[in-house]
């Protein structure tokens, strides 16, 4: 059989893989000659970004369709995907000037108690050898290099005694909620022992979410060798180099003589929908150390998950990818700040693509943000290069806004933060840009035929290469523009109500050249 590796999809019949017939062991010696050729472009566009949404493109040309789409990816409409990333654009940042800085700042703060000297790190993921051969390794060595905090999941593809040698700074072990007590016990022995020195509890994940994508794809681990994925991979010689020419990855902290493969129905089996705050006590009283509960988004399940012995609330939704349409993270964090007190300490991840929303999330009660999809998508375009670089390049970012905003301590900006962050009243400014209104003939039309015009206007937006304006709270709530001037397919009844509400419905190509130049148009 063959699944998810969070879940399963029994197949009835397994083909031969490479690794079953052993190609890996012909082709890996010839690793150091054929891997920097494969690698070459990926390299080169490595080097050459410049932000999150750049390493996303990297990743993209560099995976497996099939992969990329899991690690992309959200539950059914992706509508909370979105809504994620659009939160951070409603907060202002209401800077202070001439407060007498000097570089560099201290981004130093504590997580369960450790010192970390970045209030970020890469959060816990499962099968990091998907995206990349180095997986986890490349994270843990970033992680390391940052001098910050290191998530390994249960489901890692690394086992926590080679993380522990990679890794000797503090860590924290990531747990789903099993049925057996036993194998609990046993992977907690195991952390400790592995010099992990926190546990987080994953609690939004005892039902698993809808991800259309990876239906479509037909989403396997491994591949199922089918004409389609194996045409994908083609398309892909380096992510594909890197998958025939290594050992085949198991879940090495489950159970590292099983294939994964075979391991995803026996994780499916063990996924208990029916855990409970009781379990979770038992639980707490089992680890008898600093502990996280992961997935928390209201205030009340706060409260209680304090008096349940966790002294960490970790605010997610697990990357958008369970729940369809709930909160956005950031929304809701002041609430959770308000409702556990200033003395319990608070991990906020979700939407997270710039140095900005880790500084909005550290000023609205944060005491650490956890990163995902960033540090994946550097792993996915380029293994342990990648991810230093993504968290580099949020390290700089994070550096830029404090400076701005006149906050030369973690402990400042959280000390200041809701005097600095203030969320905007009318949500966007229908003028941002220039907008003479829509023509006569057009307020004449009946509200039926403007419905149809709006169509009209989005095929003549395409036809162009222009999307409506992102400004727009409502053409907002459907799409996610990203950097460099990509922008993303609109739904035509965002352009109608635009229209409808007099709110500009394209950008002009003079003003879309302006914005690839990085360029304000003029007034």
């Amino acid at each position: 059989s063959r699944g998810h590796p969070e879940r399963g999809a029994p197949q009835t019949m397994k083909i031969p893989s490479p690794h079953d017939l052993g190609l890996h062991k012909i082709l890996n010696p010839l690793r150091p000659i054929v891997s920097p050729i494969v690698d070459l472009g990926a390299k080169q566009r490595l080097r050459a970004a410049v932000n999150i949404a750049d390493l996303r493109q990297c990743a993209k040309l560099r995976a497996h369709k099939m992969v990329f789409d899991y690690l992309d990816s959200g539950a059914d409409d992706e509508i909370i995907l979105r809504r994620a990333k659009d939160a951070y654009s409603e907060l202002e940042m209401h800077y202070h000037v001439l407060s007498g800085l000097q570089p560099p700042l201290d981004m130093s703060t504590k997580v369960f108690g450790c010192d970390v000297k970045l209030p970020f790190f890469a959060c816990p993921t499962a099968g990091n050898r998907m995206f990349h051969h180095e997986g986890e390794s490349a994270a843990a060595r970033a992680a390391q290099h940052h001098g910050t905090l290191y998530g390994l999941s249960s489901l890692g593809t690394t086992s926590i005694e080679d993380i522990g040698k990679m890794h000797d700074g503090p860590k924290v072990f990531q747990l789903y909620v099993w049925k057996d007590r036993g194998l609990l016990q046993d992977v907690l022995r195991k952390a400790k022992e592995g010099g992990f020195q926190a546990l987080a509890l994953t609690v939004d994940f005892t039902w698993y979410g809808n991800r259309e994508r990876d239906i479509r794809n037909g989403f396997t681990i491994p591949p199922n060798y089918s004409v389609k994925q194996i045409v994908e991979a083609i398309k892909r010689p380096a992510w594909t180099w890197d998958f025939v020419s290594n050992d085949p990855y198991t879940y090495a902290n489950i159970n590292k003589d099983v294939p994964a493969d075979s391991l995803a129905a026996f994780v499916n089996a063990q996924i208990n929908p029916a855990f409970n705050w009781e379990d979770a006590e038992w639980l707490m009283k089992e680890w008898n150390g600093p502990a996280a509960i992961k997935g928390v988004v209201r205030p009340d399940d706060a409260k209680r998950a304090v008096k349940a012995g966790f002294s960490t609330m970790w605010v997610s939704n697990h990357g958008a990818r369970q729940l369809e349409t709930s909160p956005a993270t950031i929304d809701v964090l002041p609430s959770i700040r308000e409702a556990v007190g200033p003395n319990v300490e608070i991990i906020m991840d979700g939407g997270v693509q710039r140095g900005t929303d880790i500084a909005k999330a550290l000023a609205l009660g944060a005491d650490s943000v956890g990163v995902g999809k960033p540090y994946l998508y550097g792993l996915a375009a380029g293994g342990t290069e990648g991810v230093i670089k993504a968290l580099n390049i949020l390290k700089v970012e994070l550096d830029r806004a404090m400076g701005l905003l006149g906050t030369g301590t973690v402990e400042e900006l959280k000390k200041k933060g809701p005097s600095l962050i203030k969320r905007r009243v009318t949500g966007s400014s229908v003028r941002d840009f220039p907008y003479p209104g829509p023509t006569a003939a057009a307020r004449r039309l009946p509200c039926a035929q403007r419905l149809l015009l709006g169509g009209a206007a989005t095929a003549a937006a395409k036809a162009r290469g222009v999307a409506p304006d992102p400004r727009s709270p409502r053409s907002q709530r459907d799409w996610r523009a990203t950097g460099g001037g990509a922008q993303q397919l609109v739904r035509g009844d965002s352009v109608a109500r635009a229209l409808l509400l007099d709110r500009p419905t394209s950008v002009s190509p003079a003003r879309l050249s302006y914005r690839k130049q990085g360029r304000h148009p003029p007034p």
